[in-house]
């Protein structure tokens, strides 16, 4: 896997996601990913429109840019959580912009079992373990896309650490288990959430911040409008700037409460050694002076929580 600086989350203001997500990309060594096959994490927990799911511009301006810099084989796999995931692709017109812009998409719960790679309860609050697919350990480079918004079924917050929920399987094929019912069930679900990241590397998350959800979530909200597209190698740096980002629009609930890095995601994920450990290593990258506001809301609120 490529790496990046720990620590760094750029972020600039727009509106135009070809253009924000080019001068993101800018920020890494993208010839690095010449030649390197690609898998691909977007947000399609549900059919319902970004910030819900994954916005189509973002999607084809991230796998436009990362043709320009000359990588092999892209592939997006997903697994919804509210629908059919065939059908919420099928709706928000995955497969036909894959056609068009030359991505295989791959639906997760139709991938047979030798697919999947199984790790084990130990170390983590998973009773039974849980299984990602073959295809994201194997790539040389992994990219993933969150959205911004709180998560009113016990995740408190879904950025990029919940967003990895959709990589693992619901069942196995030949099996019984439903991982998704322990999941959602379980009184450490944040905990298992941030345990999924430990398995699986990133190279580039970019975080669609030009509209979130500050209540409710994942799929509906109270709609606010930051305006700001970010990225980072670092999946703990980026949600805690996120979070910041919904507490300094008004966020309610449990995303608004107590410290930043006491939120049991984070909290969980520093244990894992999966990103920075405290606020004090994040360092903010602005890329225009249109971000000096947000840039000064954010540090307050990661200083402050």
């Amino acid at each position: 896997m490529l790496k990046g600086s720990v620590g760094e989350v750029f972020l600039i203001k727009a509106t135009d996601r070809a253009i924000g997500i080019r001068k993101l990309f800018e920020k890494f060594n993208m010839k690095s990913f010449s030649g390197k096959q690609v898998a691909l994490k977007a947000n399609f927990n549900s059919a319902d429109p970004f910030p819900a799911s994954t916005h189509p511009d973002t999607l084809r301006a991230i796998v436009e840019n990362l043709k320009k810099d000359g990588v092999g084989a892209i592939t997006l796999a997903e697994r919804s959580g509210m629908g059919e995931t065939r059908r919420v692709l099928e709706e928000l017109g995955v497969f036909e912009l894959g056609e068009r812009l030359g991505f295989r998409v791959v639906v997760s719960d139709e991938l047979n079992k030798s697919d999947w790679v199984a790790f084990n309860r130990k170390g983590t609050h998973w009773l039974k373990g849980f299984c990602i697919p073959r295809l994201f350990l194997d790539a040389d480079v992994v990219v993933q896309t969150c959205c911004l918004k709180t998560h009113r079924f016990g995740g408190h917050f879904t950025l990029s650490l919940k967003n990895s929920v959709g990589l693992v399987a619901k069942r196995i094929p030949g099996e019984i288990y439903d991982y998704m019912r322990e999941l959602h069930t379980s009184p450490f679900q944040r905990q298992m959430i941030a345990e999924i990241n430990k398995q699986y590397d990133v190279d580039i998350v970019i975080m669609d911040g030009i509209r979130g959800f500050v209540d409710d979530g994942p799929e509906r909200g109270e709609l606010v409008e930051p305006n700001l597209l970010l990225a980072s190698s670092d999946r703990v740096a980026l949600d805690s700037v996120g979070v910041a980002i919904l507490r300094s629009y008004g966020a309610k609930g449990k995303v608004a409460q107590g410290r930043i890095f006491e939120q049991d995601q984070l909290r969980r994920a520093v244990e894992l050694g999966i990103g920075v450990k405290s606020a004090s290593e994040i360092k903010l990258r602005s890329l225009d002076s249109d971000c000096k506001e947000d840039v000064e809301k954010i540090g307050r609120a990661l200083a402050s929580g």
